[in-house]
């Protein structure tokens, strides 16, 4: 524990930022999975682009808040907007 002043603040900042990040990071991934879902169960096609269009802004979200890089995030993107796309002409043929 610390016993300096500033890192008692910096050790009650950084938890609270823990918490914080945490929560984000579990909307996002939650958000992802229900891309994942939709796609899966064959969900019309509005729920699953409604869907993917929260990811994505959960994703940008999360790299504008410093919890995922910007990179990291454009890839998910991509791989899910990938996923989206396929499914999507398949489902219509």
């Amino acid at each position: 524990m610390p016993n300096i002043k500033s890192a008692i603040k910096r050790a009650r900042q950084s938890e609270v930022r823990r918490v914080r990040n945490a929560a984000q990071r579990s909307a996002l991934r939650t958000a992802v999975k229900a891309v994942d879902k939709a796609i899966v169960a064959g969900k019309d096609l509005d729920t699953t682009k409604s869907s993917f269009l929260l990811a994505q802004k959960k994703l940008d979200q999360a790299v504008s808040k410093g919890i995922l890089h910007r990179n990291a995030a454009a890839r998910k993107k991509s791989r899910l907007a990938r996923k989206v796309n396929a499914w999507t002409r398949s489902s219509s043929s």
